[in-house]
């Protein structure tokens, strides 16, 4: 993997969670004059971010910026004997990391008085890690397989099945497409659908001095990471074996 596309992962993923956890921070912190904003303050800025983000990294990488989205495509490369191999996997899901992290703590910098106005320290891991409304591991783990599932499907079918288009019109499809996700499907676990966009800024919470925090939740730590990237590869696989299975014999010789 080249040096200019681990860097492309790292600036996209950066803008992501600048923007995603930054509207976060505005809706849950206090003295913020975005406070209370609200769940369609939130999710409309995550699509937004999501668009922002392919807008830096597009031409550079196909801006994944989601270790799912990467091994969907590293799966989708192994069925039609394609070039993305193990080593920009791993590759990409580093810059992705990296590039959480990176967004995590220019978000902590940016609210950085706002931390000690704020009192509860579950709404200050909130900004960083998502979290579920009913805590039921077998449940939560459903809603974050289902939530990729349907990004990873929708995705591939928006008509470019080797990664996210660096066009506008494909960067504005995939940032509605995590929209609906979020207002849809994202009451359950708050919708991670991403494991750097939950695990990277989870780090950084454990290791920044944000003022009167808890703890990390480590213990829920897992089901945002393996939840999408079990969702993913069921997302790639079904796009293949089902859509164009179908596809082609509908279109195929009578």
């Amino acid at each position: 993997m080249s040096a200019e596309k681990f860097i492309g992962e790292v600036l996209g993923t950066m803008i992501l969670i600048l923007l995603g956890d930054g509207v976060v921070a505005g809706v849950l912190l206090n003295k913020s004059k975005a406070q209370a904003g609200g769940w369609i303050v939130i999710t409309v800025a995550w699509g937004m971010a999501v668009f922002a983000g392919i807008a830096v990294a597009g031409t550079f990488t196909g801006a994944h910026m989601n270790p799912a989205v990467t091994l969907a495509v590293f799966i989708q490369s192994s069925i039609n004997n394609g070039t993305f191999g193990a080593d920009q996997l791993v590759g990409y899901w580093a810059g992705e990391f990296v590039g959480a992290m990176i967004g995590a703590t220019l978000v902590f910098l940016h609210y950085y008085p706002h931390w000690a106005e704020t009192e509860d320290p579950g709404l200050k891991l909130a900004v960083f890690s998502t979290g579920p409304a009913i805590r039921n591991p077998m449940w939560n783990l459903v809603s974050e397989i289902i939530g990729t599932f349907v990004l990873i499907f929708v995705g591939f079918s928006l008509g470019n099945a080797t990664g996210v288009s660096s066009s506008i019109g494909g960067a504005l499809g995939w940032g509605l497409l995590v929209l609906v996700i979020g207002l849809g499907l994202g009451g359950t676990t708050g919708y991670a659908i991403n494991p750097a966009r939950d695990l990277g800024p989870r780090i950084m919470h454990a290791v920044l001095p944000i003022p009167g925090k808890g703890s990390s939740d480590w213990e829920y730590a897992w089901i945002p990471v393996v939840g999408p990237l079990i969702g993913g590869a069921i997302g790639v696989l079904v796009y293949n074996y089902g859509i164009t299975e179908f596809v082609a014999k509908a279109l195929g010789p009578k």
